[in-house]
């Protein structure tokens, strides 16, 4: 602010640059939506690592194509994704003691004579599909979300390891607290404890801290939510320490009732169904640039109308939409049958921009069956090859071609030909293919806009992601002009900052054109702006850029060279 002038001397005033820097946003943050054998339900949940989704939502699972997916994603480049789980209670609940198809955990055997029983005793049911139990003494346990992996959950009370000083803290006694350790008995699963807990009202109170440090277990509630209160015995209640025997976890007392998610139908994922809000979950997240929606099993198919859907929510989010190939795409040389096929997905329109199909799935070794191959939908490694292309060369680059090579596969499911490459490429269908040398690679970059009839704007995935990286980072970046004056000091502050971050991407190879002035403009003034929108509050900017299109033909032409003759 200006300086007030008190007193002959020297001022010194700092004055603002006007520089508002606009930082690009990320491209290749990939939602996937689904089944998941654990974790939240329909809260989107950031990953970085395969090991990320192992840990929060149980890794590969035979009943969740999602899995695979993500699994795939990670295998040819991902980095960032966001996994939206979808629960749909109604499945029967999986056997006591944690007998479920992915537990190979022994049975419990029978206590000792006259050693006193343990077990937990089944507590009310709090909601459907989630395991529960109670402890002796009244405390009454939950997984931390439903499925039949809270089945596998073993649970240990003891007081080994208490201070009084640390009670004298809280201004109770040593007695007053105990510790839990929560066993995960499947295959690499983890295991929790819980130290210096009670039963009072204090900040060391068993079911604040579950809530805030357990991944596995919550204090049961009266209506099976985190916001219902909790169901907690008499606090001056005593609880007794488990017997345990080292060398058998199994015999530890343990959750029941979990059960997985009943099969998902289409109103499931478009938020009409039980499963809950389905896609639009993702209304949660800040920001995700690729949607990929496996089918629920693994040989069948997503349902278009779900695509269909999921195409308008893309195009509202400036994200790109991956469509896997229904199963029953069979390799055919006739371009009618593609075109009734891509009829039938309903994403000609307006939407097909903010989409695109890869064909055909992909074949892979199985590792839950003993490696057997198996045939799964392809949209996590084309997400993931999108990644690694983002990384490698930028959001311009069509993510096609001898090096958007597929990862961890085995083969196709349909070996496609130049005559059939011949036949997709025209309506806008992406070829993956086998070549010698080469392997398995993408072999198409167009959007469901992309046949050659349509002419449209958006015929290459490419540009239609390079867009969506601009509208997205300038949407976020220029936040800074509202309330601002509206006159030409503000103008001339945002032709300066949208310049600076169009040369940059100008620099990078973003554009054609062998200068700033042929690859894109700027505009925002008097020519843009007129007085009856400053009057409303209405700034205008004009931005304009000449996208790279992928070069999809190579022509070589050849001459021989006659002989000359004499002059």
């Amino acid at each position: 602010m200006p300086v007030t002038v008190t007193y002959p001397g020297v001022y010194i005033e700092e004055i603002p640059s006007g520089v508002h820097t606009i930082s690009g946003v990320a491209t290749s943050i990939t939602a996937f939506v689904g089944r998941t054998a654990r974790g939240p339900v329909n809260v989107p949940v950031t990953i970085t690592s395969f090991r990320d989704f192992e840990r929060t939502f149980g890794g590969l699972s035979i009943d969740s194509p999602v899995s695979y997916a993500v699994k795939d994603f990670y295998l040819n480049g991902g980095s960032t994704a966001v996994i939206v789980r979808l629960y749909k209670p109604g499945a029967a609940p999986a056997a006591a003691n944690g007998a479920s198809a992915a537990s190979d955990a022994p049975a419990r055997p029978p206590a000792r004579r006259g050693q006193q029983s343990q077990a937990i005793a089944p507590a009310a049911p709090t909601s459907p599909g989630v395991a529960t139990g109670q402890v002796d003494g009244g405390l009454q346990l939950m997984a931390a979300n439903p499925g039949a992996w809270g089945n596998r959950l073993k649970v240990r009370v003891d007081h080994d390891g208490l201070q009084p000083a640390f009670a004298e803290r809280y201004g109770l006694t040593v007695n007053d607290f105990f510790n839990l350790t929560i066993t995960d008995t499947a295959p690499h699963g983890q295991t929790e404890r819980i130290v210096n807990v009670t039963l009072k009202d204090t900040p060391r109170r068993v079911d604040r801290v579950l809530l805030q440090s357990s991944q596995l277990v919550r204090v049961a509630t009266q209506d099976g939510t985190l916001s219902s209160p909790p169901v907690l015995p008499d606090p001056e209640t005593k609880l007794a320490d488990t017997a345990f025997d080292p060398k058998n976890v199994a015999s530890l007392p343990g959750l029941q009732g979990g059960a997985d998610s009943a099969p998902l139908v289409p109103a499931d994922y478009l938020g009409a169904g039980p499963a809950g809000p389905g896609i639009y979950a993702l209304d949660q997240a800040d920001l995700f640039n690729l949607l990929c929606i496996p089918p629920d099993t693994r040989d069948g198919d997503t349902d278009p109308s779900v695509y269909q859907a999921a195409a308008v929510y893309c195009r509202e989010r400036r994200a790109m939409l991956i469509v896997d190939p229904p199963s029953s795409w069979q390799p055919d040389k006739s371009p009618p049958v593609w075109m009734q096929r891509l009829i039938d997905l309903g994403l000609s329109g307006e939407e097909g921009r903010y989409a695109a199909v890869f064909y055909p799935r992909l074949v892979q070794a199985d590792p839950l069956r003993e490696n057997q191959l198996d045939t799964f939908v392809p949209c996590g490694a084309i997400a993931g090859i999108m990644a690694r292309t983002d990384t490698e060369r930028g959001v311009w680059k069509a993510p096609a071609g001898i090096g958007a090579s597929v990862a961890g596969i085995r083969g196709l499911a349909a070996p496609l030909t130049d005559a059939d490459s011949g036949a997709l490429n025209p309506l806008g269908i992406n070829a993956i293919r086998t070549f010698p040398v080469y392997g398995t690679v993408v072999w198409g970059s167009r959007t469901l806009r992309g046949a050659d009839l349509l002419a449209d704007d958006y015929k290459y995935i490419p540009i239609r992601r390079l867009t969506n990286y601009i509208e997205e980072s300038l949407f976020r970046g220029t936040k800074w002009i509202l309330f601002e004056p509206n006159d030409e000091p503000l103008w001339a502050q945002i032709r300066m900052n949208v310049e600076a971050f169009m040369a940059d991407l100008f620099r990078r190879g973003a554009f054609q054109g062998n200068n700033p002035g042929s690859a894109y403009f700027v505009r925002c003034g008097a020519d843009t702006t007129t007085q009856y929108d400053v009057d409303r509050g209405i700034v205008n900017i004009q931005v304009g850029f000449a996208p790279l299109k992928p070069a999809e033909f190579v022509i070589i032409s050849l001459q021989q060279m006659a002989g000359q003759s004499a002059a």
